[in-house]
């Protein structure tokens, strides 16, 4: 795959390059449809990601990268009718990665899905997923990332506690997470973050935090994409590095977001 995503759980992702070599990000929509390989993974999914006032009753959270999945297409990694929710707006590429909270008892796996729309097409699918509620439907869910070897391992379908998934309007990403607990227990009644996170909510999603997890994974992946995006336009900022294929040796510095 070249300079795109390759997987790690727990320990560092393999870098190369020169540090002082600085790759331009075109500008603009299409720029940003680019972008999954030129930026270091550690600039989208850092380490560690903290949330300040991110969890319930305002409470800070800090998530600690447990796996990156190679980069890919996006077979699989959604329920069917998500997948053919999304159909229209194409399937570049797909990136994702998992977390854990501090205390090891959530997991949450965040996904870019770089499109092949254009803005017309970005925009229609999300004034559709808006008109239409269809981020808040359980048979419309992304699937976590369960990486073997990690505390990751048993987090499938069936653990899915509640999730998120936002159709950007001005760039050809869709956004999603998808948390539940890390013990392998059932959900039965996985709730929409949006849900989840509203101050009252008792169910087992809110009460554990999994709809802030969600939410604030996502906010903050979003978030570094769209500043790593303009950084790198504008051509300042540290050098950018792409990943080396296994058996490198040079290890990656730890991300963090606050």
């Amino acid at each position: 795959m070249g300079v795109g995503l390759l997987g790690g759980a727990g320990a560092g992702v393999l870098l190369t390059g020169d540090s002082g070599e600085q790759r331009k990000v075109a500008q603009g929509f299409d720029g940003t449809r680019a972008a999954w390989h030129e930026i270091p993974v550690d600039d989208l999914f850092p380490r560690t990601l903290r949330g300040n006032k991110a969890g319930p009753g305002g409470a800070d959270r800090r998530w600690t990268r447990v796996a990156v999945a190679p980069d890919s297409g996006c077979a699989g990694a959604f329920d069917p009718l998500l997948a053919k929710a999304l159909a229209p707006v194409g399937c570049g590429r797909l990136l994702r990665a998992t977390y854990t909270d501090e205390t090891t008892s959530s997991l949450t796996t965040v996904g870019l899905l770089f499109t092949k729309a254009d803005p017309a097409g970005m925009r229609d699918v999300s004034e559709r997923f808006a008109t239409q509620n269809l981020a808040e439907r359980t048979d419309l869910m992304p699937r976590p990332y369960a990486a073997r070897g990690t505390v990751a391992a048993d987090f499938g379908d069936a653990q899915r506690a509640s999730w998120t998934v936002h159709v950007q309007r001005d760039i050809p990403v869709v956004v999603y997470s998808v948390s539940g607990f890390a013990d392998g227990r059932t959900v039965t009644d996985p709730q929409p973050a949006d849900e989840a996170t509203l101050e009252g909510e008792t169910s087992p999603a809110a009460q554990a935090g999994l709809g802030h997890d969600a939410q604030g994974i996502a906010d903050r992946v979003e978030k570094r994409l769209r500043k790593a995006t303009t950084r790198h336009t504008a051509g300042t900022g540290g050098g950018n590095e792409a990943l080396r294929a296994p058996g490198t040796t040079a290890t990656a510095k730890d991300g963090e977001s606050r």
